[in-house]
């Protein structure tokens, strides 16, 4: 005997009728959590801008301690290749040549630019070639008649980036163990 599958009795629903008032609540609803979504949005941009600052002031403050490695007794380090500095000061030049200066060590005959990085780049040294080049512009438009000379500093130098450095006329500043280390260009130091 065949076995009788039951049947569903499918119910017919009559659409809602959707009041205009309805209509009204139901865009202002959508209005509030865009209103909401917007806020969330604003807050979390906040956030992710005070998270850069704070970075970016953590940078700041890392390169601050950089320096303060590698720049202390730097008159002293360059007495062994002949040159006698008397001060070491940072400078920021203006009057249509903008060049800052992490440390600048100074006679008054000469003075060594020293650019301070926590990672040594080629890109960093073809930026401080230019530098050079902005300083002499400003020294000559002054009446400065020093001989400039270049340096790169860094906690961190590949091998490669220390001697195109050094091949472009730059000392180079290092730490070495619980000291600070600088390296004379392989030829003859670059003035400007």
């Amino acid at each position: 005997m065949p076995t009788k599958t039951p049947v569903k009795k499918t119910v017919k629903k009559v659409a809602k009728k959707v009041t205009w008032d309805e209509i009204q609540a139901g865009f202002k609803e959508l209005h509030e959590l865009h209103k909401k979504t917007e806020k969330s949005q604003d807050e979390a941009w906040k956030a992710i801008r005070e998270t850069q600052k704070n970075v970016g002031g953590l940078n700041n403050t890392l390169g601050s301690m950089v320096e303060h490695i590698l720049t202390p007794n730097l008159p002293q380090k360059f007495k062994k290749f002949g040159y006698s500095f008397t001060r070491l000061a940072s400078y920021s030049y203006t009057a249509g040549v903008w060049a800052q200066i992490d440390g600048m060590l100074e006679n008054g005959e000469q003075a060594v630019a020293v650019e301070v990085k926590t990672t040594l780049r080629k890109a960093d040294i073809d930026e401080h070639l230019v530098r050079m080049e902005k300083i002499r512009k400003y020294a000559d438009e002054h009446g400065d008649k020093r001989q400039f000379m270049g340096a790169m500093a860094a906690t961190i130098t590949d091998e490669s980036t220390r001697e195109y450095a050094l091949r472009n006329g730059l000392f180079v500043i290092e730490p070495s163990g619980e000291n600070v280390k600088v390296t004379r260009p392989m030829e003859e130091p670059r003035i400007w």
